[in-house]
C-alpha cells in the first residue's frame, strides 16, 4: 500500500492547456532607426562566418499561468493523459501537497548520494521508442554534502561594470566590458590617446574595458574607440575573442581581441551587412560564427574573414525574426545553439526552429512555449545542457537537450517602462526542457522555487546548471525591475527519479539585476559581476551601478570534500587532440579511486551578455580505459575526443575531472584541432 501512495504522490501534474498570443510588427514606431546616431534621450534599452586565417598550433513569485506539460522524471508516461477523474483527484493532490512543500521549504532539500542515471528514452507521437536518441551517461556516484555554497567579494572595484564576460583561454583573464556610450566609468586610461567622441570634440579618457586576473585581481584597461554597447561574441579557434556588433559607430564593426600581455582591441568598422545590436553569434561545426538578428534587422549573416567586409548581397533574410517580434520586441538577442546534427536551435520570444545554415531553410519547428516571452527585454536565460558520450562513441545521432527558464508575461516591458506609474509584473517560474534533436520532442516544464528573469543560466563542471542573478518582478530596461532574486538555484541534470531538480543554494547581499553576468572559472568557483539598471555610472541610484566583483564557490566546494578534489598532472596529459582521437589524462589525489564515481567533461567558455550564454557547451567525454597506480597516488584516464565537429566545435575547452562529484583543484586547457 505504500508504494501504491507513493506512486501516486510522483504522477506527473496536469497539463493545462491555454492559448497565448502576440502581434507581430515590422517596426517600432517609437523608435528611432538603427543606422545612424541616436541622442541620448533614447538610451534604453552585428557577423557570420569568422575564419580567423592560419590555426595557430600551440606548443606545450507567480507561477506561469500556462503549462504544456509537467514534467515527470519518468519519461514513459509523457504521453500518458489518463482518464478526466483521475485528473482531476490528481489535481487536487498536487496542489495541496505543493502547498505543503512551500510550508516545509522542500526545496531546500540537502544533497543526497545517489547515481546518475541515463535518461528514459520518451514515446514519440506513435508510441514506439526511438534508441538512437537515448541519452546515454554513467552512473556517477556524488558524494553527500548539506553545503549550500559560499560568497567572497574578489574585487571591490573593477573600474568598468561587466555588461559583457568572457573567460580567455590560457591566460585566465576574464575580458570585461561595458559601452563607450556614456564616456565615463570607474577607471581612467592610464594615459593618452583618448577616444574622440564621434561628431563632437569632446575626449573620453575613461576605460571601458579590461583585463581581469582572476586568480590575482590585476587589473589592465583595454582602449576602445566603437561602441560595444549590448554587442556579442565568441572565441575563435585559436582563443582570441571574435566580438560583433554594438551600438552607433559599433553597430556593423567586427573587432577582435588576442591572448598576450599587451595585446589591445583590433576594430574593423563597416565589417558587417547590417548594425547588429542585442544580436547573437553562434560558433558553427567549421568555427565559422554566425550572427542572428538586432533591432529593427530581422537577419543574419556570416562574420568575414579578419580585414574583409560584408556587402548587403551578404545578409540572409530570416522571417522567423519577423514573426516573433512583440510591439515590444520580446525577440532580441535569441537563444541560438549548435545542435549536434550540425543545425542550429534558435528560440525567439516563445518559438523555436532548426535551422540549416547550408541552404538556409527552416528544417523544423518545435511546439509553442507557453506562459510569456523569454527574450529581451522579457530576458529568460537558456542553455545547452551537456552532452553524453559513452566510450569508443559511434552513434549517429548524439541527444542534445534545451532548457529554457524564466522570462516575462509579453506586455511586462509595456508596464515597467512605457506606463506610468511603472507596474512590476511578476516574472515567470517556469524551466521547460526539449530534446532538440527529435522531431517529435515536447516540452517537459517544471516550477522553479522563485520567479527569475534577467538571470543567468551556469553549466557546472559536473552537468549540474546553476541559476543565478536576476530580478523577481518587472522587465529588462532602465529602472524596470525590482525584488532582486539572491538566491542561486541548483538545477539537477540527471536524478533518479526521487527528490526535487531544485535545490536553493546561500544567497549573495549584492543584488545582480539588468546587465549581470558570470564565467566559470578554472577552479570551478563561479564569477559574478556586473548589474546596471543606469544609463550611465550612478551610486544613487535604488540599484546603483555594480563594480564589485564575486566569486561564488557551487555545493561541490564544501570544505569537508576536499580529500576528493583531484589533481590534473598537465604534463603528463595530452592537450592537444583530433576528432575521435584516443588521448589520456593523468590524475593524481588522496584516495582510491572508483571508477564508477570518476567524470570528464570539458567546457567551452561563453560570451555572457543579457542573460545570453553565447557558445556555452559541456560534454561529459567517454572514459576509454582507467589505467590505476601508474605511480604512487596517481592514476590515468583514457578519453575519446568528440567524433565530430557537431558535437564540440574547433577550439579551447576547460577540461574538467571530476570524483565523486567533486571538481579537480583545476581544470586543464585542451584544444580541439579542426
Amino acid at each position: 500500500m505504500a508504494l501504491f501512495w507513493r506512486g501516486l504522490i510522483i504522477l506527473p501534474l496536469l497539463f493545462v492547456y491555454a492559448s497565448s498570443h502576440f502581434i507581430y510588427t515590422k517596426r517600432h514606431f517609437d523608435k528611432p532607426e538603427v543606422v545612424g546616431f541616436k541622442d541620448l534621450d533614447y538610451l534604453h534599452g552585428d557577423g557570420g562566418g569568422f575564419l580567423s586565417g592560419p590555426i595557430e598550433v600551440d606548443d606545450g513569485v507567480k507561477a506561469s499561468k500556462t503549462v504544456v506539460e509537467a514534467e515527470s522524471d519518468d519519461d514513459d508516461n509523457d504521453d500518458n493523459d489518463g482518464d478526466k477523474k483521475s485528473k482531476k483527484k490528481n489535481e487536487k493532490k498536487n496542489k495541496k501537497e505543493k502547498k505543503n512543500s512551500k510550508k516545509d521549504k522542500k526545496y531546500d532539500e540537502s544533497f543526497h548520494t545517489l547515481p546518475v542515471e541515463s535518461l528514459v528514452n520518451e514515446k514519440g507521437g506513435d508510441g514506439n521508442t526511438d534508441d538512437s536518441s537515448q541519452l546515454v551517461g554513467y552512473n556517477v556516484v556524488t558524494a553527500q554534502t548539506t553545503f549550500k555554497g559560499s560568497w567572497e567579494l574578489f574585487v571591490e572595484n573593477s573600474g568598468v561594470s561587466a555588461m559583457h564576460v568572457v573567460l580567455l583561454p590560457n591566460i585566465n583573464q576574464a575580458l570585461i566590458f561595458d559601452a563607450t556610450v556614456w564616456k565615463v566609468s570607474k577607471l581612467k586610461l592610464p594615459g593618452p590617446p583618448c577616444r574622440h567622441v564621434e561628431g563632437t570634440n569632446e575626449e573620453d579618457c575613461f576605460a571601458h574595458s579590461i583585463l581581469l586576473d582572476v586568480e590575482t585581481a590585476h587589473i589592465r584597461p583595454l582602449r576602445l574607440n566603437y561602441d560595444t554597447w549590448c554587442s556579442s561574441g565568441a572565441l575563435d579557434i585559436n582563443g582570441r575573442l571574435v566580438s560583433t556588433g554594438g551600438y552607433n559607430n559599433g553597430s556593423d564593426t567586427v573587432r577582435i581581441l588576442d591572448l598576450c600581455d599587451t595585446c589591445e582591441w583590433q576594430e574593423f568598422p563597416g565589417a558587417l551587412g547590417n548594425g547588429r545590436w542585442y544580436a547573437t553569434q553562434v560558433t558553427l561545426a567549421d568555427g565559422k560564427f554566425v550572427v542572428f538578428g538586432g533591432r529593427d534587422f530581422p537577419t543574419y549573416e556570416f562574420v568575414p574573414p579578419e580585414g574583409q567586409k560584408n556587402t548587403i548581397n551578404e545578409v540572409i533574410n530570416f522571417p522567423f525574426l519577423k514573426e516573433t517580434h512583440d510591439p515590444v520586441e520580446n525577440n532580441l538577442y535569441p537563444f541560438v545553439f549548435l545542435s549536434t546534427d550540425g543545425n542550429l536551435f534558435i528560440f525567439a520570444n516563445n518559438r523555436s526552429v532548426l535551422l540549416n545554415t547550408h541552404t538556409h531553410t527552416i528544417i523544423h519547428e518545435f511546439p509553442m512555449l507557453p506562459g510569456g516571452a523569454r527574450n529581451y527585454p522579457s530576458s529568460g536565460c537558456a542553455s545547452l545542457l551537456p552532452i553524453m558520450l559513452k566510450p569508443n562513441e559511434d552513434r549517429k545521432s548524439i541527444p542534445a537537450e534545451v532548457l529554457v527558464c524564466g522570462g516575462t508575461p509579453h506586455d511586462a516591458y509595456t508596464k515597467a517602462d512605457l506606463q506610468r506609474p511603472k507596474v512590476f509584473l511578476p516574472g515567470n517560474t517556469d524551466c521547460a526542457r526539449i530534446d532538440i534533436t527529435k522531431r517529435n520532442g515536447k516540452w517537459k516544464i517544471q516550477n522553479m522555487p522563485s520567479a527569475r528573469l534577467l538571470g543567468d543560466m551556469v553549466v557546472l563542471p559536473t552537468g549540474d546548471v546553476l541559476l543565478v542573478n536576476g530580478a523577481k518582478t518587472g522587465s529588462a530596461g532602465w529602472d524596470d525591475a525590482r525584488d532582486p532574486n539572491l538566491h542561486p538555484v541548483l538545477y539537477k541534470f540527471q536524478t533518479d527519479g526521487t527528490g526535487s531538480k531544485f535545490t536553493v543554494l546561500n544567497p549573495s547581499n549584492i543584488p545582480r539585476m539588468y546587465h549581470s553576468s558570470f564565467a566559470v572559472l578554472p577552479d570551478a568557483k563561479i564569477l559574478i559581476a556586473g548589474s546596471n539598471t543606469n544609463p550611465g555610472y550612478l551610486d544613487d541610484a535604488l540599484f546603483p551601478t555594480e563594480v564589485r566583483v564575486e566569486k561564488f564557490s557551487p555545493h561541490y566546494l564544501d570544505p569537508n570534500l576536499g580529500m576528493f578534489q583531484q589533481e590534473i598532472i598537465v604534463e603528463n596529459s595530452n592537450n592537444q587532440v583530433k576528432y575521435g582521437q584516443k588521448f589520456t589524462v593523468q590524475i593524481r589525489g588522496n584516495v582510491e579511486i572508483d571508477q564508477q564515481k570518476l567524470q570528464v567533461t570539458i567546457y567551452s567558455p561563453p560570451f555572457v551578455t543579457h542573460g545570453v550564454a553565447m557558445n556555452q557547451r559541456l560534454i561529459q567525454l567517454g572514459i576509454v580505459e582507467f589505467n590505476k597506480n601508474v605511480a604512487i597516488n596517481t592514476n590515468n584516464i583514457v578519453l575519446q575526443a568528440p567524433i565530430n565537429s557537431n558535437i564540440a566545435p574547433p577550439g579551447y575547452y576547460m577540461l574538467f575531472v571530476n570524483y565523486n562529484g567533486i571538481p579537480c583543484r583545476r581544470s586543464m586547457w585542451v584544444r580541439i584541432l579542426p
